[in-house]
């Protein structure tokens, strides 16, 4: 992974200068431990399992577009299927990488026949360019409908068939072609992740397709793209990448690797998107949520997720609504049901996001009133972002709810989660939620 010096030092230092030293609440505040105390303490914890960490070669930066060009020649290029979308058709970027691509030797195909929330349909409409073109190489530039097209037009590229069929984990027997993403927003992950998330318009319903095949070859991440999102956008993937890392920081199959990562990713957030809504230009504050929505793929990627996402994912398919948006709905109310029996996990998010004082390790009561408070701060965050207080503002009934719900209980990401979750819980928090 390659990271620019400032974005290094901002990362380093988030956690700890958003920690106060002052109590909040009744919160229970733990005294400072002693050498002897910290090492017992450690000495306790066990051996570690076993960790897999799935990762892509990372080129982070601002001004490294023109290394995808360099990328797709290193991985066999000839004639490349650039997949991207319209709006950043409109933007520029798309023209530019072709420019760098041409530069390099190589005759790319542009598609630019994704929607958000792609559908099946369309993707297998872009497989038809593929394989017309003779493409060889597929290089992605766009948010992750751009990019979860792009890796469903490569399973496709080598596997054929309907993407439909390759719905659940590990399904796809044969090789895809090599894939470069270049993402223009802060907050998907997909250019590091393992996930497909796709569109059944048969169903109404967004399904996940999780396989180690579709990490890709390389990430570029350019910060300047960033600069062209719109408002809502930034908004919706931000939060995204604040629910991928909270998420997989207390996923059941999370380890010290992906801790890391989760953590880093909560905190640059908390410190840094409403930043870049308020000043749209500052291009150390969009570094940084650059380097969040890096952080929180490779943490969620390897972690997986949880309840607010395979219920995201249901609503997103009936509505065709941004996925991020849906997110900041649902997640305060996923916080409170995860941390109800077991708070304890929430407390280093709560202090990522910047909760005052220190909770007691053994404190029960202060670990209930930090996951309450880290629940509150996600909904103050989505309020200053304008994001709906209910999903019923959004379209969404209670007639919609049992359907919802029976469909949330098959999706993979559901799996990690760190409650369990019987149809009668996800109705209870669908209506919570509207």
């Amino acid at each position: 992974m390659v990271l620019v010096d400032s974005v290094t030092r901002a990362g380093e230092s988030v956690i700890a200068h958003r920690r106060s030293q002052e109590p909040v609440g009744g919160a229970a505040v733990a005294p400072p431990r002693s050498p002897a105390e910290r090492a017992a303490t450690r000495s306790s914890t066990g051996t570690p399992r076993l960790a897999k960490f799935h990762v892509p070669e990372i080129l982070f930066g601002p001004g490294s577009l023109v290394e995808a060009a360099h990328a797709a020649v290193r991985l066999g290029a000839r004639r490349p299927l650039l997949v991207t979308d319209p709006g950043l058709c409109a933007a520029g970027w798309p023209t530019q990488l072709c420019a760098h691509l041409a530069e390099a030797g190589l005759r790319p195909t542009v598609w630019e026949g994704v929607t958000p929330n792609p559908k099946d349909h369309e993707i297998a409409a872009g497989h038809v360019v593929y394989r017309e073109q003779g493409c060889d190489v597929i290089v992605a530039l766009g948010g992750g409908s751009v990019i979860d097209a792009a890796k469903g037009i490569a399973l496709l590229a080598g596997n054929g068939g309907r993407i439909t069929d390759y719905e659940g984990v590990d399904r796809m027997a044969l090789p895809i072609p090599p894939m470069v993403m270049v993402p223009s927003t802060s907050g998907t992950g997909a250019d590091v992740s393992q996930f497909c998330i796709v569109t059944d318009t048969a169903r109404n319903t967004k399904i996940t397709i999780l396989g180690r095949a579709l990490v890709p070859d390389m990430s570029i991440v350019d910060p300047h793209l960033l600069t062209t999102m719109p408002d809502w956008l930034n908004a919706a993937t931000g939060l995204d990448a604040l629910t991928h890392g909270i998420e997989a920081y207390v996923s059941r199959a999370h380890n010290p690797l992906t801790d890391h990562h989760a953590l880093q990713a909560i905190a640059l957030v908390g410190e840094h998107l409403e930043r870049t809504m308020d000043h749209p230009a500052d291009e150390s504050a969009r570094t940084c949520m650059a380097q969040a929505a890096l952080e929180a793929g490779l943490a969620f990627t390897n972690a997986i997720l949880g309840a607010a996402h395979a219920m995201s994912h249901q609503v997103g398919g009936l509505l065709d609504l941004p996925h991020g948006v849906i997110n900041g709905v649902l997640l305060p109310h996923v916080i409170r049901f995860n941390a109800e029996p077991d708070p304890h996990r929430f407390v280093p998010i709560a202090q990522a996001l910047g909760l005052p004082g220190r909770i007691a390790p053994d404190s029960t009561a202060g670990a209930a009133e930090a996951a309450e408070w880290a629940a509150a701060e996600v909904r103050r965050i989505a309020d200053e972002l304008g994001v709906p207080t209910g999903l019923g503002e959004i379209g969404v009934t209670e007639a919609d709810v049992p359907v919802l719900s029976t469909m949330t209980l098959a999706d993979a990401c559901l799996s990690t989660n760190p409650r369990e979750a019987g149809q009668a819980d996800i109705e209870t928090l669908f209506r919570a939620a509207l």
